[in-house]
């Protein structure tokens, strides 16, 4: 898959939409489909280390999630804490690297304390950087930029005419990161859900029909040969971008 003509892309974003669905299909309670879509998110996770992603970035807990029923809010993080430990083994023993963006301070201490374990025990992993988005918006993301911005200006640390969009983006979630290539959304939906809404200013879309727990490393395979067939512009005309890549 990977050529010099047709390059992977460099940071993969992922909204990982389904699992309710695809267990009341089922006829099982929608926590059962969040289990299912833990499989699948380690399946997509060893496929993306195997042929070469380097970041992959997915949202497993949004801001407005809490507005769901308590009893299976409850069940998510009851998953999520049983899942850590044996998931940051595995990660480690990969050479993956785990980091959670979002407001982790309204989890659980807990919960707050598996994920810094996590973090800690996998800091040194170099071949792939996991980004796991929980408690987690766009609209939070550039919101909390603005206001550490805010403050360092008013400290007198930061010049306001310095502000442009790079030193913005050291503020956000994810600033060691590129922008992401390409944003998949499974389940069928088309709409981002106030996904990384700084950060793929530029990303190509993609939207599976596949609900998440059914979604494989062949679905995420199209996903990028559809990737690799676009001409990504940036602002230029066609000409100007096949210069610009060479």
């Amino acid at each position: 898959m990977k050529s010099e003509r047709d390059p992977l892309p460099r940071h993969i974003a992922i909204v990982m939409d389904g699992n309710g669905r695809w267990a009341q299909k089922r006829k099982r309670p929608r926590t059962f489909g969040h289990q299912a879509g833990q499989k699948s998110l380690r399946q997509i996770v060893e496929h993306c280390g195997q042929i070469g992603v380097p970041e992959l970035t997915v949202f497993a807990f949004s801001s407005e999630n809490w507005s769901r029923p308590r009893q299976e809010v409850s069940r998510l993080m009851e998953l999520f804490l049983r899942a850590l430990d044996k998931e940051a083994r595995e990660l480690d023993e990969n050479d993956v690297r785990i980091r959670f963006i979002g407001d982790t301070g309204a989890f659980t201490p807990e919960l707050q304390e598996k994920m810094t374990q996590a973090q800690a025990r996998t800091s040194k992993n170099q071949h792939m950087k996991l980004n796991v988005a929980v408690n987690y918006g766009g609209r939070w993301d550039i919101v909390q930029a603005s206001r550490a911005i805010a403050a360092e200006a008013a400290a007198g640390r930061l010049s306001p005419e310095r502000i442009d969009e790079a030193i913005f983006n050291r503020y956000t979630a994810l600033p060691q990161s590129p922008d992401p290539d390409l944003f998949i959304r499974t389940g069928g939906e088309m709409r981002v859900s106030n996904f990384l809404l700084w950060q793929c200013a530029y990303t190509e879309y993609y939207f599976s029909p596949a609900l998440w727990p059914d979604f494989s490393p062949a679905h995420l395979d199209a996903a990028i040969a559809e990737f690799q067939r676009r001409e990504r512009r940036f602002g230029m005309t066609g000409e100007q971008a096949r210069i610009e890549a060479g």
